[in-house]
């Protein structure tokens, strides 16, 4: 399917209204996974997404075992891995100069054994095409979520803003899955809890050549790191920074920044040549977060929206999807009898409250180790302690393979399996 095709236009007159059984904010992952999900249980569901198509670059690209399973149960693996895409059975890095397997995927008890890596638009686009073979899915394309409807004290729907006016949907639960930057949460008044993270990653693309490193992560230098994630016909390359010194890079000039990348980065130095100008860097700022509760009377928040995740092993996607299955499972019978209450809500939080909170306490980590480092004190030269630590016993690769292939307490479809 080409990139146009992906646009979707639903025209709706000014301060129309939509009753529905579930409303969704936010088309991502986890939005369009759990309104395929209840769609696939009889539930009438509309989704709202402020962007007209999918098509954003440097977007989490990373499929991991546990969603490719989600995706095998629901009976849309095949048609999804007929997708471009690139498979990695294990992650590298390179380690004082030689090549560490950072996490063996090898001996998963999942069908597919490896991470995928896809543009986000693609595997984004093929899920809204599945879903919108059902009768009861609605996705509604150009319309941002703005305010919340409430009657005595329950959210009972949302507005949007749309290019024909406002759109006014009803629903008996309203899911806040909108990203990081999400409208609902802060609509709806839910406190977020900071953990702070002290880095940042500049993104960009680099052609990939035959002879290549034939790996999917690397890391080098004392200070830096350095992350290579095979797209086929070019690299998605992301140079890792401290928190909040993107100027400081900038006002250092761009010969400066090709240097900087090309001591740690495992590619000729000459391929940073194509890194024309500022315009082809992209910042992502990292943060790590989550609600202190995820629910509200009437409504629910998962993914990015209830828990920002930092990059590390690509977890976002993947826990916004575990997310998904969860309030699938738990929420389809109350929304069924049209009755979602408190405790079906405060469920789906419990239920994923402990993945969220164990996954973050591991990115901490990570990030504690590489803070002493950052710091003034005395500290080792060298990569961060976890891979020290899977470099010197390699066994504890498959080990590293399990946490991030399936996470913890990964979920499986009980509703709409194939």
């Amino acid at each position: 399917m080409s990139h146009r095709d992906m646009s979707r236009t639903d025209t709706y007159r000014v301060d129309e209204c939509i009753d529905t059984g579930c409303v969704i904010a936010g088309a991502g992952p986890g939005g369009l996974m759990l309104g395929l999900l209840l769609a696939r249980a009889g539930i009438d569901v509309t989704i709202v997404e402020k962007h007209a198509d999918f098509l954003r670059d440097f977007r989490g690209d990373t499929i991991h075992p546990s969603t490719l399973e989600v995706m095998s149960e629901l009976g849309l693996l095949e048609g999804l891995l007929a997708l471009p895409h690139t498979e990695a059975p294990r992650l590298h890095a390179e380690i004082g100069g030689r090549d560490v397997t950072l996490a063996d995927f090898s001996r998963l008890p999942t069908k597919c054994r490896f991470i995928a890596f896809m543009p986000q638009w693609d595997f984004l686009d093929y899920v809204a095409r599945e879903a919108e073979k059902l009768p009861n899915f609605r996705l509604v394309m150009s319309a941002a979520a703005v305010a919340l409807i409430e009657e005595r004290n329950r959210v009972v729907g949302l507005r949007a803003r749309t290019p024909n006016g406002e759109l006014a949907v009803r629903a008996n639960l309203v899911v806040g899955a909108d990203g990081r930057q999400s409208v609902i949460c802060q609509q709806a008044g839910l406190e977020v809890e900071r953990f702070g993270a002290p880095r940042d990653v500049l993104w960009m693309k680099l052609s990939h050549a035959p002879d290549d490193p034939p790996y999917t992560m690397g890391h080098g230098g004392p200070r830096q790191g350095f992350v290579m994630i095979d797209r086929g016909d070019y690299w998605q390359c992301g140079y890792v920074v401290r928190k909040g010194s993107f100027a400081e890079v900038k006002a250092q000039g761009i010969d400066a920044f090709r240097a900087a990348v090309s001591s740690v980065s495992p590619l000729p130095a000459d391929r940073m040549q194509e890194v024309r100008s500022w315009n082809d860097v992209h910042l992502l700022s990292i943060r790590i977060d989550r609600l202190k509760r995820w629910w509200r009377p009437g409504l629910l928040c998962i993914g990015d929206a209830a828990h920002a995740m930092s990059p590390i092993g690509g977890f976002g996607v993947n826990l916004a999807i575990q997310d998904a299955v969860a309030a699938a499972n738990l929420l389809a019978e109350p929304l069924a009898r049209g009755r979602v209450e408190d405790r079906h809500l405060a469920a789906v939080e419990a239920r994923r409250s402990f993945p969220t909170k164990v996954t973050q306490k591991l990115q901490l980590m990570m990030q504690r180790d590489r803070r002493r480092r950052d710091s003034d004190e005395p500290r080792r030269e060298g990569p961060p302690a976890f891979m020290r630590h899977i470099a010197r016993w390699p066994t504890l690769a498959h080990l590293a393979g399990r946490l991030v292939g399936l996470g913890i307490r990964p979920e499986h479809v009980r509703w709409g399996k194939s």
